[in-house]
C-alpha cells in the first residue's frame, strides 16, 4: 500500500466528532491494516509531521497512535530512517529468518514471548518486590507442612476441583474481611497458583481478543503481558496524586477490564482517591466492565491501617479481587486467590481445573493452619516494623549523602521507594553501570507503556539486612555523583 492510499484510507475513515479519540482510531485502523496484511511487515509509514500535515492532525495525535502501537510490537523504529510495520508481520518471510526470530513459534507466539521479558536481578540490593525471606519463621512453617506431610489425608493427594481446600478459603474470608474489609463468602473463593495465572484466567473468561482493558501508566509490566498474552487491546491510562485518571476521551470507550492497584499504586505509591474509587465502580456498572483489583503488598503500611478495599465499597458485584501470598510470605509458595462474584465462582473453578491442575493441597492445609495459629498476622507485624526501619534508613543515608538532590516517594506503604531523577537522564546507563557492582536497579521507565513522563527509579528496600542495604545506598549515591558533576 503506498503512502498515498493509506492517507487516503485513513481521511475517509476518522470520525471527527466521534467518541472515539482521534489517535485511537488512528491507532486502531493501522492496526487493522497489519494484521490484514495490507501493511506487510517492513513497509515504511509516513512521518509524523507529513501525516499530521495530510490528515489535519496534531503531530502528538499520530505520535501517540505509532507509539501504542510500537509498545505492542506492530511497529518499530530505526534510527535515522523511520518508523516500519514489525518485521514478523511479512508475508515473505522465510523459514531461516523466522526460526532466528524465535525457533518454532507460531506469530503468536512470538509475540507472547515478545512481551514477557524478564528482570534482571531478582533478588539482592534494590531490587523491588522482594521481601524479606532470612526472617521468615520457617520452624513454625515447617512444622504446619510436616503435620500434613507426615499424617497425610488421601483426599489431599487425588485430583481436586473444589476450587480450593474449604478451610483455607474460611481463614482467608475472615482475614481478608478485619483487615482488608473485603466482603465475601468463603465459597466465593477461588485458590490459584500465583496472580499470574489469575490474571490469565480472567483475561481468557472475562474478554475476548481484541476487547479493550485498561491498565495503570506506569504500572504493573506482569499485569500488561498477561493481558497481551490473551490479545487484548491495551489501554495505558495516566496516574496523578489521586491513582488512575481516565480523560473524558477514555470514559466514552469504555474497556471490558480495568486492572487497577487502588490502595498503593505500583509503582508510585499512590492511594486511589474515595472520588475515583466511586467514578470507577459507577463506570463499571454502567458500561458493565470488569475491575481487577491487585492488592499486592497493601499489609505493609506504616503510617495508617491498611486501606479499605475497593471491593468493600462495591455493591454492583463488578469487583474482582486479587491477592497472593508472594509479598506476606515467600514468592515460591505459588499460591493466590481470587474472590469472585458468585456467578463467575462456577466457571473459574471448572476452568481451573480442567487447564491448570488445582494447587498443592497439602500446602493449602498447612498455610490454613499457618493462619489460624496466629503465625501469619505475627510474621506481618514483623515485617511491617522491619520494613519501616529499612525505609528509614534507605532514606537517611541517601539524604545524608546527596542531600535533597534525589526526591524520595512518601514510602506510606510497600517494599519500594521512587526515586525521582531529572528529566532526561539516562536511567539504562546507569542500572547497567549499578549492576557491574550488584545493585539492581529498576528504571522507572521500564513500568511504563506510552512515552515515560518522568524518570526514576524503583528502589526495594525489604529483601537485604540492614549493613547491606546502608553499603548499596552509598554506592548508589556515589554512582549519581559522577553522572551529575
Amino acid at each position: 500500500m503506498s503512502a498515498e492510499w493509506l492517507i487516503d484510507f485513513l481521511r475517509q475513515r476518522l470520525q471527527r466528532q466521534g467518541a472515539e479519540s482521534l489517535a485511537r482510531q488512528l491507532y486502531r485502523l493501522l492496526r487493522e491494516l497489519i494484521r490484514a496484511g495490507q501493511l506487510a511487515g517492513g513497509a515504511p509509514l509516513p512521518a509524523s509531521r507529513a501525516m499530521a500535515a495530510e490528515l489535519a492532525l496534531g503531530r502528538n495525535t499520530i505520535l501517540n497512535a505509532y507509539e501504542q502501537l510500537g509498545a505492542e510490537g506492530y511497529l518499530e523504529s530505526r534510527h535515522g530512517s523511520g518508523t516500519y510495520v514489525a518485521a514478523l508481520f511479512s508475508p515473505h518471510a522465510s523459514p531461516p529468518q523466522r526460526a532466528q526470530q524465535s525457533p518454532g513459534l507460531s506469530q503468536r507466539g512470538q509475540r507472547v514471548s515478545g512481551h514477557c521479558t524478564l528482570p534482571t536481578g531478582l533478588a539482592g540490593a534494590f531490587a523491588p518486590g522482594t521481601p524479606e525471606l532470612k526472617q521468615f519463621p520457617h520452624a513454625q512453617w515447617q512444622r504446619c507442612l510436616q503435620n500434613h506431610i507426615q499424617r497425610p489425608q488421601l483426599d489431599h493427594l487425588h485430583y481436586r476441583h473444589d476450587g480450593g481446600l474449604p478451610e483455607l478459603k474460611r481463614s482467608l474470608s475472615q482475614y481478608l474481611y478485619l483487615s482488608r474489609s473485603v466482603r465475601c463468602q468463603p465459597e466465593q473463593i477461588v485458590i490459584i497458583q500465583g496472580a499470574q495465572q489469575g490474571l490469565e484466567l480472567l483475561a481468557r473468561l472475562l474478554a475476548d481478543p481484541g476487547d479493550a482493558a485498561w491498565v495503570e501508566d506506569p504500572g504493573y509490566s506482569g499485569a500488561q503481558a498477561a493481558l497481551r498474552a490473551s490479545e487484548l487491546d491495551i489501554v495505558p491510562i495516566p496516574v496523578d496524586a489521586q491513582g488512575m485518571a481516565p480523560t473524558p476521551a477514555h470514559q466514552a470507550a469504555p474497556p471490558r477490564l480495568i486492572y487497577i492497584t487502588p490502595s498503593h499504586q505500583y509503582p508510585t505509591g499512590v492511594v486511589m482517591s474515595l472520588a475515583r474509587r466511586l467514578a470507577l465502580l459507577q463506570l463499571a456498572k454502567q458500561h458493565d466492565s470488569w475491575i481487577i483489583e491487585d492488592d499486592y503488598d497493601s499489609e505493609f503500611r506504616y503510617s495508617t491501617h491498611p486501606i479499605a478495599s475497593l471491593q468493600g465499597l462495591a455493591d454492583s458485584e463488578r469487583v474482582i479481587y486479587l491477592g497472593t501470598f508472594s509479598k506476606v510470605m515467600f514468592p515460591a509458595l505459588g499460591l493466590g486467590y481470587l474472590i469472585l462474584p458468585e456467578e463467575l465462582v462456577e466457571p473459574f473453578r471448572r476452568v481451573q481445573a480442567r487447564l491448570y491442575r488445582e494447587g498443592n493441597y497439602q500446602v493449602q492445609a498447612a498455610l490454613a493452619d499457618f493462619i489460624e495459629q496466629g503465625h501469619f498476622a505475627r510474621h506481618i507485624k514483623h515485617m511491617r516494623e522491619l520494613y519501616q526501619l529499612r525505609q528509614q534508613l534507605l532514606r537517611g543515608t541517601l539524604q545524608r549523602a546527596l542531600g535533597d538532590a534525589l526526591p524520595l516517594s512518601a514510602g506510606e506503604a510497600g517494599l519500594h521507594l521512587v526515586a525521582q531523577l531529572p528529566a532526561g537522564f539516562d536511567e539504562e546507563e546507569l542500572s547497567q553501570a549499578a549492576a557491574r557492582q550488584q545493585l539492581w536497579l529498576r528504571p522507572l521507565a521500564k513500568h511504563f507503556i506510552g512515552r515515560p513522563d518522568r524518570s526514576g527509579l524503583v528502589l526495594g528496600y525489604a529483601g537485604v539486612d540492614e549493613q547491606e542495604l546502608h553499603a548499596a545506598a552509598l554506592k548508589l549515591a556515589a554512582l549519581l555523583e559522577t553522572r551529575w558533576k
